[in-house]
């Protein structure tokens, strides 16, 4: 059996797009990829997302996070940008790394909106990560 593919997701602050894909390829792309996620500028992770997650059985409550600095050195198969910033701003990666990007939008802040349309928002990125996500578990389990 082949090393799992080890992929870094990165967004800026590492509280809801970068986090809820960490979740979903972890559980999507099963033993096949060895996933991580971190931030430009980490914050915390989004009440939000760990919700969205829940709703379809993946559990991130346990996540925190992490700054891009704590990946210096280390190689990847590839880096994923889920937002424009952490695209532009993404670091070098030793060895031969694949970097992509495909920005997402951003959720809503804390306290703006209602609870449920945060909610919602939450849950179309949650969907729009995943259908991405598909794609590039296919094409790299070929």
């Amino acid at each position: 059996m082949s090393e799992p593919k080890r992929v870094l997701i990165l967004c800026t602050g590492n509280s809801a797009r970068s986090q809820m894909a960490e979740g979903l390829l972890r559980h999507d792309g099963g033993a096949g990829f060895e996933v991580h996620s971190a931030g430009t500028k980490p914050g915390f992770v989004r009440a939000e997302a760990i919700q969205a997650l829940a709703e379809i059985g993946i559990d991130i409550s346990g996540h925190r996070s992490k700054s891009v600095d704590e990946f210096t050195g280390q190689e990847f198969d590839a880096v994923l940008t889920v937002c424009d910033h952490a695209n532009e701003v993404c670091p070098a990666f030793p060895g031969q790394t694949e970097r992509l990007h495909h920005s997402f939008e951003d959720p809503p802040a804390p306290g703006v909106g209602t609870d449920a349309e945060r909610l919602a928002v939450f849950r179309r990125v949650r969907d729009e990560i995943r259908a991405y996500l598909a794609e590039f578990i296919r094409e790299r389990s070929r």
